[in-house]
């Protein structure tokens, strides 16, 4: 996805402030298997994904729980480092090989501070991922696993290709085998 279109998606921005924005990233490669976000750690970067996929899992009592997926014009991002300078809960993980586009937080938060655009900017950005983290919660609490499948059909159909069929069941919350009897229901 070209960055203009993700940038616009986010906020519309006047041209001088965009093109202040558009210095600061740069575009980055990475293997499909790459870990972009370290959990336990403060991450200093965020990226936008111009093409590939991603998911941001945890470990919990040593098993791997699948809790997001991205891909292109989504952003990699701990809030928890980006807002609080915390050290992040989750790892994200590059399920294909992808191009990402990279800022360093400290650049876009001085530009925060010199530009109001971009301090707008900003603060769209950080609502729009909250919005999203609420939406995932919600779904969570009070859609069944085969409501969400749905939810991810109707959504994201390109996932269900794209992702290996563990990583959707752990999203779930599931077995592979009970999002193998989903799969034959809904067919």
């Amino acid at each position: 996805m070209d960055l203009n279109q993700i940038l616009d998606s986010i906020y519309p921005l006047p041209k001088p402030s965009k093109e202040k924005l558009k210095k600061c990233v740069r575009e980055v490669s990475f293997p499909k298997g790459h870990i972009i976000l370290r959990a336990d750690r403060i991450e200093k970067k965020l990226y936008f994904i111009k093409k590939g996929i991603a998911r941001g899992y945890s470990y919990v009592e040593e098993n791997e729980v699948t809790f997001w997926f991205g891909k292109e014009g989504d952003a990699i991002i701990s809030m928890r480092s980006y807002v609080d300078n915390q050290r992040s809960y989750e790892n994200i993980e590059l399920l294909e090989a992808s191009d990402l586009y990279e800022i360093k937080g400290d650049s876009l938060q001085q530009l925060y501070t010199e530009d109001i655009h971009l301090a707008n900017w900003g603060r769209k950005f950080s609502e729009k991922e909250i919005i999203k983290a609420e939406e995932r919660l919600i779904s969570l609490q009070f859609l069944t696993a085969t409501e969400r499948y749905q939810e991810i059909l109707d959504k994201s159909p390109d996932l269900i290709n794209r992702v290996q069929l563990g990583y959707i069941a752990s999203y779930l919350g599931i077995t592979q085998v009970s999002l193998s009897r989903i799969r034959a229901e809904i067919k």
